[in-house]
């Protein structure tokens, strides 16, 4: 899974919280971004959000997320990204001699209003709620129009100040460069736009250079984006949305662009919907049982994987803090805890002792085991030396060496009856309706070994 190769629960973090946030920046993310985005990104920021008004601060590792969030890495990585697409999230990584840490900074809802004169964002909000809940929100969170009878008479700044000559220090200047202007709202890349195309159609008498501003450029390319249209279209949608004075304001692209659309394409409204990445081919093919279960135990939390193998009973504290030990302080990859996790339960009569599981992790770290599959492989090879572990030395008898003998030669793992039965929740998880010794001679034939 490719995505999962990129974030690993061991992995730390810190947060950044430029500014203070209000409640009402709150209720913004809850209401405007929550129906975009779905709950589980939205837990994730109110999470970071929570966790850097602590102080003093402390480093943490994505397993405590994982843990508050009750979801797997996966899961994690793809909150993290949808934040980071809708704009209430930056990221930034650093690697060191094959260790990463992440930043996360926490950025601002927009405001209603800014939100709503966005083409896309209340675009797709309204195709989320429908028409009368974004009424609602309108008239809770946009004041009404003011009086037309009023002018504004507010000074301007040059109104009230003169410059005096004075030179500030180039380290105390702040450099606002192009990317920071464009994250100020969500990233948005105008370069898949032809605006060369655009403006060769466009009469300079007819649309003044100075209209075509960044921000009605990027209006332009959102509008483009959503309705899915053409530079040529778009030439039409920018003519009809000209006033007199050769001038362009975003309402009137707007409403262009909306008439254009329901002229020449759909009456219904444009909906938005999750990019889905492209699997590799080999990846399409059907999995086998095998290799279904080691893409399990690669994205699965060890507390879920825990619960299956248990028919669905609750672990003990002190096997989901073995698990987690192994993952944050000895730095295992989660696929290859989950699969120590299932063969000394499955070895042991359902038990998980601490000294026999480490005996076992110290061997797998040694060994530089990184995958499920790596694990799974090497505990067939080594079944009787672990067995030896476990007991002592000398109950090895001649028949054992004589089956680690013909164990030498391959054959297809078998997986175990739990990994079909998780999911089941009609079943009852008592201690009578597990047959240790059946689970036992079946972990051994998986193995290729019986006693």
């Amino acid at each position: 899974m490719h995505l999962y190769k990129e974030l690993q629960p061991g992995d730390p973090f810190d947060i950044r919280l430029p500014h203070a946030f209000s409640t009402q920046e709150r209720q913004l993310v809850t209401l405007f971004y929550q129906p975009l985005t779905g709950s589980e990104p939205i837990s994730l920021y109110l999470t970071l959000w929570a966790e850097a008004e602590q102080k003093p601060k402390q480093q943490m590792t994505h397993y405590y997320l994982m843990n508050v969030l009750g979801l797997p890495i996966g899961k994690v990585f793809e909150a993290r990204i949808a934040l980071e697409a809708i704009g209430l999230l930056r990221t930034w990584k650093k690697e060191n001699t094959g260790e990463r840490s992440f930043l996360y900074e926490l950025q601002r809802p927009l405001d209603a209003d800014s939100f709503m004169k966005d083409p896309l964002l209340s675009m797709f909000l309204f195709s989320k709620i429908g028409e009368q809940a974004y009424r609602n929100l309108r008239q809770r969170f946009i004041a009404s129009a003011k009086d037309k009878t009023f002018k504004d008479v507010s000074r301007a700044f040059m109104d009230v100040y003169k410059p005096v000559h004075a030179n500030m220090p180039s380290d105390l200047q702040t450099d606002i460069n192009q990317e920071d202007k464009q994250q100020k709202v969500y990233p948005f890349y105008l370069e898949q736009f032809d605006f060369e195309l655009l403006q060769a159609g466009l009469s300079k008498q007819m649309v003044r250079a100075r209209s075509l501003t960044f921000e009605i450029r990027e209006a332009i390319a959102k509008l483009a984006f959503l309705y899915h249209l053409t530079a040529l279209d778009m030439q039409k949608i920018v003519i009809q949305a000209v006033d007199g004075d050769g001038g362009i304001s975003q309402e009137r692209l707007r409403k262009a662009a909306s008439d254009f659309y329901k002229l020449n394409v759909s009456k219904e409204p444009p909906k938005l919907a999750k990019v889905t990445e492209s699997v590799p081919l080999e990846e399409t093919r059907q999995m086998s049982k095998e290799q279904e279960l080691q893409h399990y135990l690669e994205t699965t939390a060890p507390v879920q994987v825990l619960r299956d193998i248990n028919n669905g009973k609750e672990p003990l504290q002190t096997s989901v803090q073995l698990a987690e030990s192994l993952i944050v302080q000895h730095g295992m990859p989660i696929g290859v805890v989950n699969a120590l996790l299932e063969y000394v339960m499955l070895t042991t009569d359902m038990k998980l002792p601490k000294k026999y599981v480490e005996t076992i992790a110290d061997h797998w770290v040694r060994k530089n085991i990184q995958t499920a599959k790596e694990a799974m492989e090497l505990a067939r090879q080594e079944h009787d030396k672990y067995m030896a572990w476990k007991n002592k030395p000398q109950t090895t008898s001649k028949t054992s060496q004589q089956t680690k003998g013909r164990s030498g030669h391959q054959r297809e793992e078998k997986v175990p009856e739990w990994f079909y039965k998780r999911n089941d929740k009609q079943e009852e998880a008592t201690a009578s309706t597990i047959d240790f010794e059946k689970e036992r001679q079946k972990i051994l034939e998986m193995l290729g070994k019986s006693e």
